[in-house]
């Protein structure tokens, strides 16, 4: 929906009434431009805007001075969308991958990911051969600069899959 005339996603939707006066609608709504989330009343007697939101499944390509580039690989279109649009989703973009974009009128406003993502070792510490007290992990340095706690076993050069919710992980690709 458009309020102030920047695009949000609704997030969460109460319908509320208090003893004789008129009921409203308590929306959670998360700010498209920003990432910011707030909560306001919509009353009977305001008028909401809606718009229509699309959403398409791009390729990330690469990283430039102007933003992070996503290819269309139908028709081979390039998307730019802003630094500022993917905050701390960058640690999570591995080139090649698809992601799905959020467009709205025809412009990108934000990134979905999925729960989780596969990602290369690049660098990790070597187990200490005998150290074998249960759930005993190590910081793994991934393609994309992102270091989580992983297990003893991993080592340089694995595929592993890493949460994109609290960046940790989950097994093996």
């Amino acid at each position: 929906m458009i309020y102030q005339n920047v695009p949000h996603l609704v997030t969460d939707v109460q319908h509320r009434t208090q003893g004789r006066q008129a009921g409203f609608v308590q929306v959670t709504m998360r700010n498209l431009n920003t990432g910011a989330s707030t909560n306001t009343k919509i009353r009977t007697t305001d008028s909401v805007e809606f718009c229509f939101m699309e959403r398409k499944k791009l390729e990330y390509s690469y990283r430039d001075g102007d933003g992070y580039h996503f290819i269309n690989s139908e028709t081979f279109d390039d998307t730019l969308l802003p630094v500022s649009i993917l905050m701390e989703k960058e640690e999570f973009l591995v080139e090649n991958t698809s992601y799905d974009i959020m467009f709205v009128n025809e412009k990108p406003v934000g990134l979905d990911l999925p729960a989780a993502i596969e990602m290369e070792v690049i660098e990790s510490a070597e187990g200490i051969r005998g150290d074998t007290a249960s759930n005993v992990q190590k910081p793994a340095k991934l393609e994309t600069g992102l270091i989580v706690q992983v297990p003893l076993f991993i080592k340089s050069g694995d595929r592993i899959r890493v949460s994109t919710e609290n960046a940790t992980y989950l097994g093996k690709a």
